[in-house]
């Protein structure tokens, strides 16, 4: 509701006298009393509205602003005067709160000629141009605003008619009613009327708020050839309209331009500017944005804080996300769903396990749906880090929430899950429900029952996992093949050939490679190492460690070591490894962190070669040796590397011990290692 300064004069808050216009009391007949000179006052003025400022049409408080600028003549009036509440009645101020009800129930009636007539009688003869601007500039219904406008142009002499087809077109842009304002636009070029900056802006923003950004664009090319040059308002919206249709240079550009020239970006336009810089994988970028935006005292707004939520969690930044919603919630704005959205794919892709689980539990307290997309995020999470419970739970939750059934990315996500624990009836029922639901399994169900068979080890049923591929006109990919090579990594020896035949078929390069293991085929000298290295060099870079680390610990399990070595040595001539030894002043090191056991194992047979080619070169020890495993354990299993190295150590009786103060450190001195070292070499002579 319009506040007024006339309203304003009649609160007991404000002071007793009262300032009028002279031109407005030379009807009035009693004396003025010049002790009222000294008493406190108010004022109350006639208002002559000027058609002159038109960017302050849109805004009521300008508008009376302006218009009570032209020069008067004041007398004092008492207020306690008769004359004075009369006084308050004469005014525009008056006149413009009784305009603006008038615009609220032309809003309300029918868009019929005849009803806004009758509404429209009550201005009386008097009518003019400012009063028509008032009444459309408070409307918000676009056809009754029309037909005003209609009324209006019929009646009125304008003066400057842009102003009125301005506020008009203000009415078409709350009513999001793109198309009437081009048609409005078309009409006051027929009638001659030459449109302006307010009318183009005005244009502009209502093709913003209709998300039509190409449109937006349209007529932001149209400006110069009305000679109109648009203001740092209109080009600080079309950084955001750039940026939503695409032109991710323009919009870049025209930012450039608002930083050199210190233009008034809002919210809406930060937060495309987050999103442009998201989109092209700028992180940084985002933050950069984030904060040039706080330190221009621009207030954040919800989608600033999603879009910011997004590319972080694209990021795989999940810290910079909570600190993020740390301060969304300290500026006191509250979660929407999508913010809730944006936090669980950010911590669910970082594998925040905590984090993500609590926002579910949040979401589902106060009652918010998810869709297929946030279960399966949650799913392939607790996939990831080996949460089942878990998993079972939210695979139940999804089921039953009535709203969103699992497709065919849940079932796997859920059959990984089971399989990684070795829970072979549990993936097997998963299966069932998942092909009961209409839908074929995919490449990654199928690589999860093969693990889950051999982990198992049920050879047989791997085998006729395999066959279904062909079957579901499915091909092998590198981590189906990577998965079944693991496999064998865990079958006794007498069923390997089983699986060799289904490897030689997925990829007859590895097939052969394994069969020469398998077969312990007598060959050249460097035929083996020729073909496994380029096998390696051919394989993406996402598996090649992962089929290093299982051809080396198939050969630890067949017992041939030297080829073992010579995978080793082409690991590291690949960069599949690095850094595996150390050496500083202080301390000699063996990296294990990332290889497998077979691998560990390898590398530990070759660095004790290494320490014992220094030592009979007569090479100073450092003080310190060390052996690091990495303290982690496998996500499905309570076993560690630490925890099997030790056991092999103490069989070697190396002098290893685990470092109280660092996890998955074994540490040795000097004298112990070469005391160790010396020993073993003595025993081999004796041996031999």
């Amino acid at each position: 509701m319009a506040s007024t300064p006339s309203s304003t004069l009649l609160s007991p808050l404000y002071e007793s006298n009262i300032f009028c216009s002279f031109t407005s009391l030379q009807k009035l007949s009693f004396p003025l009393n010049n002790k009222l000179l000294h008493s406190k006052f108010v004022t109350l003025t006639t208002t002559h509205v000027s058609l002159q400022e038109q960017s302050d049409i849109s805004n009521p408080t300008n508008f009376r602003k302006t218009t009570s600028s032209s020069k008067s003549s004041y007398i004092w009036v008492n207020p306690k005067s008769p004359k004075a509440s009369q006084l308050r009645q004469k005014s525009y101020d008056s006149r413009y709160a009784s305009l603006v009800k008038m615009a609220e129930s032309l809003d309300s009636c029918n868009p019929v000629e005849e009803d806004l007539i009758n509404v429209l009688a009550a201005l009386g003869d008097k009518v003019v141009e400012q009063d028509a601007v008032v009444i459309l500039n408070n409307m918000s219904n676009a056809e009754t605003a029309l037909l005003v406008l209609k009324y209006f142009q019929q009646r009125l002499k304008l003066s400057k008619e842009v102003i009125i087809y301005n506020v008009t077109l203000k009415v078409l842009r709350k009513s999001k009613d793109l198309d009437r304002a081009e048609k409005l636009f078309d009409e006051m070029l027929q009638r001659g009327v030459k449109p302006d900056n307010v009318t183009f802006s005005t244009i502009i923003s209502c093709a913003r708020q209709c998300n039509l950004p190409e449109k937006a664009i349209e007529w932001f090319e149209k400006l110069p050839s009305f000679g109109c040059e648009p203001d740092d308002v209109t080009y600080s919206v079309m950084i955001d309209s750039y940026g939503k249709a695409g032109n991710v240079d323009m919009a870049l550009n025209l930012y450039d331009r608002a930083r050199t020239e210190k233009w008034r970006i809002d919210a809406v336009t930060f937060a495309t500017l987050i999103r442009i810089y998201g989109a092209a994988g700028n992180f940084d970028g985002c933050l950069n944005v984030y904060e040039e935006m706080k330190a221009l005292g621009v207030r954040p707004n919800m989608a600033v804080y999603n879009s910011l939520l997004d590319a972080m969690g694209r990021a795989k930044r999940p810290w910079q996300a909570k600190n993020i919603y740390a301060d969304m919630i300290s500026n006191g704005f509250q979660p929407s769903w999508g913010t809730y959205a944006s936090l669980i794919r950010a911590y669910g892709r970082a594998r925040y396990s905590e984090d993500a689980l609590k926002i579910y539990r949040e979401m589902k307290e106060k009652g918010l749906e998810l869709n297929v997309v946030l279960y399966n995020t949650l799913l392939a999470m607790c996939a990831d880090v080996g949460l089942t419970d878990e998993a079972v739970n939210i695979f139940e939750e999804m089921k039953a929430s009535g709203t969103c059934q699992p497709d065919s990315w849940t079932y796997s996500s859920l059959i990984t899950i089971n399989s990684c624990s070795g829970k072979v009836s549990e993936a097997e029922a998963t299966l069932n429900e998942m092909m009961e639901a209409g839908f074929d399994p995919n490449i990654f169900v199928l690589t999860s029952l093969i693990q889950c068979y051999g982990k198992a080890g049920r050879t047989d049923d791997v085998v006729r996992t395999f066959d279904r591929l062909s079957d579901l006109g499915l091909s092998p990919d590198e981590r189906f093949t990577g998965c079944l090579l693991n496999v064998l990594t865990q079958t006794p020896k007498e069923d390997l050939h089983k699986l060799t035949v289904c490897l030689e078929k997925a990829n007859p390069k590895l097939g052969y490679v394994v069969k020469l293991l398998v077969d312990e085929e007598a060959v050249e000298e460097g035929i083996f190492k020729k073909h496994a290295a380029e096998l390696l060099d051919g394989v993406t870079t996402d598996v090649r460690k992962a089929y290093c680390n299982c051809l080396i610990d198939i050969c630890v399990n067949l017992n041939q070591l030297e080829r073992a070595c010579e995978l080793l040595d082409i690991g590291l001539t690949l960069n599949i490894y690095a850094d595996i030894q150390s050496r500083t002043a202080t301390q000699w090191s063996l990296q294990l962190k990332s290889l497998s056991l077979g691998a560990a194992l390898t590398a530990l047979h070759i660095w004790m070669n290494d320490l014992n080619k220094a030592l009979e070169n007569g090479e100073e020890f450092p003080s310190l040796l060390g052996i690091n495993t990495g303290h982690g354990k496998h996500k499905y299993s309570e076993k560690g590397l630490a925890g099997v190295f030790e056991s092999h150590l103490k069989e070697l009786n190396a002098p290893f011990h685990e470092a109280p103060d660092k996890a998955g450190w074994f540490l040795t001195t000097k004298v112990a290692a070469t005391s160790w070292l010396e020993s073993r070499r003595a025993q081999e002579v004796v041996a031999a």
